[in-house]
């Protein structure tokens, strides 16, 4: 599961550290495969070391990893998903940027340039805190590169964000036999809504940063841009973060897994491949048999679990099984 996630992204949803991927004692670690698409064949591969990640497609080494990811896409649903809706804003952040990332590559380029001018300015904001009345023309130059690429991402998510909803609803609703509605809203620190253009998000955004300059020198931080941003989920107009029963928070994350699902359908014309990563334990059998009933037949789907008992026999009668026992692999089915 893990390799097929990190031949997409580059990266694993299970650590942060790269090296973690290498095995003890090893220089590196690789990730081969192959996908198929429009009946053509692509091979894929992964060098992790610790001088970095190199990512080849089609045996060409990629100049930036942006360029590599959404060759292979993928939609990954772990018990830690689960926790989408009830969990940090960091992780509804990371959930928006995996998915924009997987469609628009290039958006990974404008988040990994936003990131890389954040911490430098988070450093110079430290350093003018202790030096209140040192020159500040770095942090003007930082403020306004910063801004350029807050405005891409802005328009990116809030284009996204509206793709999400045209399918997330309708699921939601089928999901709750129709009891349920699901909103998702954009909760951002600065007054921009999805109605306004590039310019006026860019205009907001300088004003911004104006009025909260001598705050942020005060505190040594950034006090607002896309990484402060949050999604906000509402079933019948009510938060479901605050006030959502567990299945409530469960189907509108399940609701959101299947949307991106026909989302990136919709988008680059084929289904992506799903990682049921011992999740569907978690689901009550209403929940798993929808899921189920959905991918089958059109979604290519690995599922690990400890046990296949519960999991439908209309599902076991299609699927290949493989039993992992102690890191060794044995075809049953």
């Amino acid at each position: 599961m893990e390799a097929i996630y990190v031949l997409a992204f580059t990266r694993s949803h299970r650590t942060p550290r790269d090296k973690e991927l290498i095995q003890w004692d090893e220089e590196y670690g690789k990730i081969k495969g192959s996908i198929f698409k429009r009946n053509r064949r692509f091979p894929l591969e992964i060098i992790i070391s610790n001088k970095g990640k190199k990512a080849k497609l089609n045996h060409i080494e990629q100049k930036r990893l942006s360029d590599y990811i959404g060759a292979l896409n993928v939609v990954m649903f772990a018990p830690e998903d689960l926790n989408l809706v009830k969990g940090s804003p960091q992780v509804r952040r990371r959930f928006i940027d995996m998915e924009i990332g997987q469609i628009q590559p290039t958006y990974i380029y404008h988040l990994g340039q936003y990131q890389k001018i954040l911490r430098q300015r988070n450093h110079l904001l430290k350093e003018l805190q202790r030096k209140p009345g040192a020159d500040r023309t770095m942090l003007e130059v930082l403020t306004e590169q910063l801004i350029e690429h807050a405005t891409t991402i802005i328009e990116r998510r809030f284009k996204f964000l509206q793709l999400l909803r045209s399918w997330a609803t309708p699921i939601h609703e089928g999901i709750s036999r129709q009891l349920e509605k699901l909103e998702i809203a954009y909760d951002a620190s600065v007054r921009v809504s999805e109605d306004m253009n590039l310019e006026t998000i860019k205009r907001t955004y300088t004003e911004k940063f104006n009025d909260i300059g001598s705050k942020e020198v005060e505190r040594g931080t950034t006090l607002a841009g896309p990484h402060r941003d949050d999604l906000v989920f509402y079933v019948n107009g009510k938060d479901v973060q605050t006030y959502g029963s567990q299945g409530q928070q469960r189907t509108t994350a399940l609701s959101l897994k299947l949307a991106e699902i026909e989302l990136i359908h919709s988008e680059v014309g084929e289904y992506p491949i799903l990682l049921l990563d011992d999740v569907l334990s978690e689901l009550d059998d209403f929940r798993q048999s929808h899921l189920l009933h959905t991918i089958q037949g059109k979604v290519q789907t690995f599922v690990s679990t400890t046990s296949i008992e519960g999991i439908e026999h209309e599902a076991l009668e299609q699927a290949e099984i493989f039993r992992v026992t102690e890191g060794t692999i044995d075809i049953e089915k």
